[in-house]
């Protein structure tokens, strides 16, 4: 089995990269390097994820065969062994032989940190631009990347300029590559912590209210008000672009020499654009070089930009909108069926799609009955009860997780009693199942974010370009501080556990931190405290009511405004009937 366990674990999440891009982007319209690009800077944030749990055991084993090999006071190359134990090493069923994750985790680090850090902000400014050609996007691309650039090479030069003129250190390669390594790792964690903070209270409440009886339904009345709101403001929007258009093109004949870039315009708008305006078009005309009212490329330029985000904001809250009414129907159909006699599910509209004869078979009212209307809402309880409990361990870890004598992070507790006995399929499971719930907290809440509807994740293939390539950009940043934080909280990073034990291999291609000791000793161990603070912000929606005062409308209970909403959001679903 050696090495079988990652070919398959590598196969497995290239499919599970592949399905969730495919939810999320559109593989027909949008561009192949803009898809490849997000699909191979996801591919490794969960290549990181789902592989560490192995090299974690793998690392066990060996520092057990180390142990039984040595004398009690017998040192190997750098690593102080432990006591030799009478205990007989058994080979983890997922060992991995020596030499291949150092050079896995480089390959897959360093070709993370170069889409995060490189490739994909210059592929962002490429996507989002509105130039008419290859040159002139790159053109837009580089300038607007130029301070993005000059912000980074001047964090690494503080850093680089702080070893330098430190006496005690003698600066070398593997140091310089520490440094960049501790930057790109700093950044991550002060974001990681925010993010984390959110997350570990807002899943299991939103599993908890989802177990409430109507109150999904009152929360997409809500959205549901919300929504038609943003959408006739794109729809809006999309009108006054279009109108510029049709000037533009009226004014610039077919034989001016920007004509190109106007048609290039005209093919981005969507089809009865297209087809009014070239109802109206006037036949070949000439035009007069001496008049002065042409616009200029650069106006051509900025009007192609507006016109491919409007096209595709009024195209997602479009589906939006659709998806929202079916699943307001769907809730107000549970709504109903609650009182139900018969304790059959009965649809007031059925889905347009054809079910899955074996889903129809299996799936009958009666079944759908009794887990809409009985098991879900207990379910809901059940899984946000666990979802709590995980979220007060890594609440209180990362408050503790620099404690080593006494232990008192309970990951690294239950980690080593695993150790002891070389439970190798507990182990695994234990890393894997924490790293996947931080990993959760941390993702679910970059899909939720919205930045004035310019960055925003929508499922259905309603993502455009630009927020693909920026979830790549954050989950390449996030995730490899995301797992040495993982590791902090185990006691198996030997800056926290200050043991002279060999390392896992992920902590190896890092570096020792003791070249940057204020960031080692000081940032990695008590910035992560600051979780609790927002946590306790969190569990009492400072960040939604502080929004509320400044006018962006959230869902409150308390609020008049939101039962406003919800009255207003409740007649547009009887109206879309």
């Amino acid at each position: 089995m050696s090495g079988a366990a990652l070919g398959l674990e590598i196969v497995f999440v290239f499919f599970l990269a592949l399905f969730l891009l495919h939810r999320y982007g559109d593989f027909k319209k949008q561009h192949r390097l803009v898809i490849i690009a997000t699909l191979l800077a996801w591919y490794l944030c969960f290549l990181i994820v789902f592989i560490l749990p192995l090299d974690v055991s793998t690392t066990i084993y060996n520092r057990c065969k180390l142990a039984v090999n040595s004398s009690p006071a017998e040192s190997n190359g750098s690593y102080v062994t432990l006591a030799p134990s009478k205990q007989k090493c058994f080979k983890p069923w997922s060992y991995i032989p020596n030499g291949i994750m150092p050079i896995f985790w480089r390959v897959v680090y360093w070709t993370s940190q170069f889409l995060t850090w490189i490739l994909l902000p210059f592929m962002q400014s490429y996507a989002r631009s509105g130039g008419f050609s290859i040159t002139g996007k790159i053109k837009t691309a580089l300038i607007e990347n130029a301070i993005y650039y000059g912000t980074y090479l001047l964090i690494f030069g503080a850093f680089l300029i702080y070893v330098a003129v430190n006496p005690n250190f003698n600066l070398q390669w593997n140091q310089l590559q520490t440094i960049g390594i501790a930057a790109a790792n700093t950044w991550g964690l002060f974001l990681l912590v925010l993010l984390l903070g959110y997350g570990l209270v807002e899943i299991p409440r939103s599993h908890w209210n989802g177990a409430k009886r109507g109150y999904l339904l009152m929360k997409t009345y809500f959205k549901a008000a919300k929504l038609m709101t943003e959408k006739a403001d794109a729809e809006e929007n999309l009108e006054d672009i279009m109108e510029e258009v049709r000037k533009v093109s009226e004014s610039i004949k077919y034989n001016h020499p920007l004509r190109k870039c106007v048609d290039t315009i005209l093919k981005k708008c969507p089809t009865e654009y297209q087809e009014r305006m070239g109802r109206n078009m006037d036949d070949y005309e000439d035009f007069d070089e001496r008049q002065n009212s042409y616009p200029s490329e650069k106006s051509l330029v900025k009007l192609h930009k507006q016109v491919i985000y409007s096209v595709q904001r009024h195209r997602r809250t479009q589906v939006q909108w659709q998806i929202l009414l079916e699943q307001a129907f769907y809730l107000e159909d549970v709504a109903k069926n609650e009182t139900s006699a018969t304790r059959q599910f009965i649809h007031t509209f059925h889905s347009q799609e054809p079910e899955n004869k074996i889903v129809q078979y299996l799936y009958t009212p009666t079944v759908e009955w009794y887990w809409e209307c009985l098991l879900r809402p207990w379910f809901y309880r059940v899984l946000a009860v666990v979802l709590a409990t995980f979220s007060v361990i890594v609440v209180w870890s990362e408050c503790t997780f620099f404690s080593t004598k006494p232990v008192l992070s309970l990951f690294a507790v239950f980690i080593q009693l695993a150790e002891k006995t070389y439970n190798y399929i507990y182990i695994e499971m234990a890393c894997f199942l924490t790293i996947f719930f931080l990993s959760i907290c941390v993702y679910s809440t970059v899909f939720r974010i919205r930045v004035f509807n310019y960055y925003y994740l929508a499922s259905h293939h309603q993502t455009d370009a630009y927020s693909l390539l920026f979830s790549g950009m954050l989950f390449c940043r996030l995730t490899p501080p995301l797992c040495l934080n993982f590791l902090g909280l185990t006691h198996m990073d030997a800056t926290i556990s200050h043991k002279d034990t060999q390392p896992t291999a992920y902590t190896s291609i890092m570096g020792s931190m003791r070249v940057l000791s204020f960031i080692a000793d000081g940032f990695y161990i008590y910035y992560p405290m600051l979780v609790v603070i927002l946590c306790i912000a969190t569990y009492f929606s400072l960040g939604t009511r502080c929004l509320n005062l400044l006018g962006f409308q959230q869902f409150m209970g308390d609020s008049e405004m939101t039962s406003d909403l919800i009255d207003e959001g409740k007649e547009l679903i009887r109206r879309g009937k």
